[in-house]
């Protein structure tokens, strides 16, 4: 693996594995949420008031967790390649934005970031403290605790505190259709996003996937498409990937060990 990275040309694909050190638990892995959590879908979102209510009074919650996490030393250690240029790109599935906080540059958030919101009508997108503010402000008695944060933002909350917690309209056109801009489960990435993606990929000498089971196409696609080309696939993951096939070189081990590790070995 070093070798292949200490050629440089590496671009990166992360999932939610590189941020479970940062206390954002993945999806699939020995804890997921999955095992527990039904993550909101977008048909549910656009499709019902309750829908829209039960995501926002619990991502209203686990939002703030998201955004007081802090990189790891996964992240940290993929800042470091990229600025002793070994590696050119990052793709990421997140949407916790901690690849650039820790300093990673133009990073290609695949799935979105939580801290934008987007009207789905009108197209408008803020910050997401602006939205918090606002909700603050329409349930200033709301209570509840995030006992548990998923990587989509929200957490569990009981159906009586869920049904009191009041939604806030766009403030350019009204719409009650603010969403997180995030791709969620049953929503297509956008078409430029995903050539931006595969122009990388083009461009690059290898590809190295950390912390993605690769379950889901959005990712898997671009580890496919890259062995198809014949380039080198480093696969650093704790547990089976349904890219292992394609994999030049597969480690099991803790993103923030063996990525410490390579650029230690790199120096």
């Amino acid at each position: 693996m070093v070798d292949v990275v200490a050629a440089g040309g590496v671009v990166v694909l992360s999932g939610a594995g590189i941020s479970t050190e940062s206390g954002i638990p993945d999806y699939r892995g020995e804890s997921g949420s999955l095992r527990t959590h039904t993550p909101m879908t977008y048909g549910d979102f656009v499709g019902s008031e309750s829908g829209r209510q039960r995501y926002w009074a619990r991502s209203h919650l686990g939002w703030r967790t998201i955004a007081r996490a802090a990189p790891n030393d996964g992240h940290r250690a993929v800042a470091v390649l990229q600025a002793r240029g070994f590696v050119d790109g990052v793709i990421t599935q997140n949407v916790d934005g901690l690849h650039g906080a820790a300093g990673a540059r133009n990073v290609i958030e695949l799935h979105g970031n939580l801290d934008r919101v987007i009207c789905l009508d009108c197209r408008q997108t803020t910050p997401r403290e602006h939205l918090d503010r606002r909700l603050r402000e329409a349930n200033p008695v709301f209570e509840g605790e995030a006992t548990r944060i998923n990587p989509d933002g929200d957490v569990e909350l009981p159906d009586d505190v869920v049904k009191h917690f009041r939604l806030v309209d766009c403030t350019n056109c009204t719409s009650p259709l603010l969403k997180p801009d995030v791709v969620f489960f049953g929503e297509n990435v956008p078409k430029p996003r995903v050539e931006r993606c595969y122009q990388q990929i083009d461009e690059a000498q290898a590809v190295m996937v950390l912390g993605s089971s690769l379950t889901v196409m959005s990712g898997f696609r671009f580890v496919r498409y890259a062995a198809k080309a014949g380039k080198p696939v480093l696969i650093i993951n704790q547990g089976h990937t349904r890219g292992d096939p394609y994999a030049t070189l597969r480690v099991n081990l803790p993103l923030g060990q063996a990525l410490t590790e390579l650029a230690d070995a790199l120096v």
